[in-house]
């Protein structure tokens, strides 16, 4: 009857979407066959499939909030998250949720363990995504800053010291839990107000040590995870690198963690792209494959990661990606299949960061209606689904 109704309400919705306005058609990509390594970890991405991010909920922050503590799951997108959330994103054909979540103002008076009732409540959308059926993500997200985690050497001891107190809370928690719960460590970290903030300069020895101690923040988060023993021991962990971007994970100072498991470390990637159009306000709204620069921004970033990991046998996530709405469905849909199928070719699974789509503020990514669980742009939906990575269990 719950997949009866959802079906309903998305049909009903796409109706009233299409009227009025010009049939969007999904247009048909070709890509070059690519060989993939046989090995578990590569089969493990093809289980994760593609992916939708649970944005602005778990991760929202004001560290000037008063009131409810748990209350602030809603403050910037305006409702607390039902699990028919999961079951629609079950439903659309998506296998993966992350959950990003900030932790640094949900703090015991140590300062370094969250408390008792936010974890609670964290617990409680990885159980219920889990019982969709749904892989799921967990991170440390709007954590970094000087106070928190911050990659300079004055900050080093303390990040570890956050790191570690996080890490070994969530990880105790979640210990029993099996391989369709993953960790992981940060969320673009970056010397956040400084001038090298986006742009690493590596002649710039802040810039260089800045990725020495991501470095070693992963490294802390890997070696803490799986000291705390249960199936943590073979968990698959998630790690970035400065930014998150491509570029500095194909750098060569960019260095994974040494793991007491055998590949169980996945490289996690963003990537808005082409920012253009993809992520700035102020941008362009078309994409062309016939526009060089366009195509090659999508190129870069799956053939980056393609050589650097997937054709070694390591593991990569594209952990968030999404277009903004700029009232351009046809360019979002065209890009969207462009770079869906070209990493799925790869063997690169792809995460949309939805926040909301009915919610305020500039930045639109939003495809699902968080109350009435229908997809706002089920086109986009669709065109994921044609061309994501499909797990090997269907």
């Amino acid at each position: 009857m719950k997949r009866f109704l959802l079906l309903i309400l998305a049909m009903g919705f796409l109706m009233t979407a299409c009227a009025g306005k010009a049939e969007v058609v999904i247009p048909d990509i070709e890509t070059a066959e690519f060989e993939i390594p046989d090995n578990p970890a590569m089969a493990f991405l093809r289980e994760l499939g593609c992916g939708w991010n649970l944005g602005n909920t778990m991760d929202a922050y004001d560290d000037h909030f008063r009131g409810d503590d748990l209350a602030i799951e809603k403050y910037w997108c305006g409702v607390y998250t039902d699990p028919q959330v999961f079951h629609a994103l079950k439903e659309a054909g998506f296998s993966t949720v992350r959950i990003p979540v900030s932790w640094h103002n949900h703090l015991e008076s140590d300062g370094v363990h969250s408390n008792t009732p936010w974890l609670d409540r964290v617990q409680e959308l990885v159980d219920e995504a889990l019982a969709a059926g749904l892989y799921v993500i967990i991170n440390s997200h709007h954590d970094d800053g000087v106070d928190w985690y911050y990659p300079d050497n004055a900050h080093r001891e303390s990040s570890i010291a956050f790191l570690t107190g996080i890490w070994s809370q969530v990880a105790e928690r979640f210990r029993d839990y099996d391989e369709h719960l993953i960790f992981e460590s940060m969320n673009e970290p970056r010397m956040k107000g400084n001038n090298w903030e986006w742009w690493l300069d590596r002649n710039q020895q802040e810039c260089r040590d800045a990725v020495d101690c991501i470095n070693a923040y992963n490294q802390t988060f890997v070696d803490v995870v799986r000291a705390s023993g249960g199936k943590n021991a073979e968990r698959y962990l998630m790690v970035t690198p400065y930014d998150a971007s491509a570029a500095n994970a194909a750098a060569d100072d960019f260095v994974l963690p040494t793991d007491s498991a055998d590949n169980r470390i996945i490289v996690s990637v963003h990537a808005y792209v082409p920012y253009s159009m993809a992520l700035d306000l102020k941008g362009g709204s078309r994409f062309t494959t016939e526009d060089r620069q366009q195509k090659e921004d999508v190129d870069y970033v799956v053939r980056s990661l393609y050589h650097h990991y997937i054709a070694k046998g390591i593991p990569v996530v594209l952990g968030e990606f999404g277009c903004l709405d700029k009232n351009n469905l046809q360019d979002r849909v065209d890009l969207t299949a462009y770079y869906v199928a070209n990493a799925t070719a790869r063997n690169i699974p792809m995460l949309w960061w939805d926040n909301h789509a009915f919610s305020g503020g500039g930045e639109k990514f939003g495809l699902l209606d968080r109350r009435t669980f229908a997809w706002k742009f089920p086109e986009i939906v669709e065109t994921i689904m044609r061309y994501r990575l499909a797990p090997l269990s269907e």
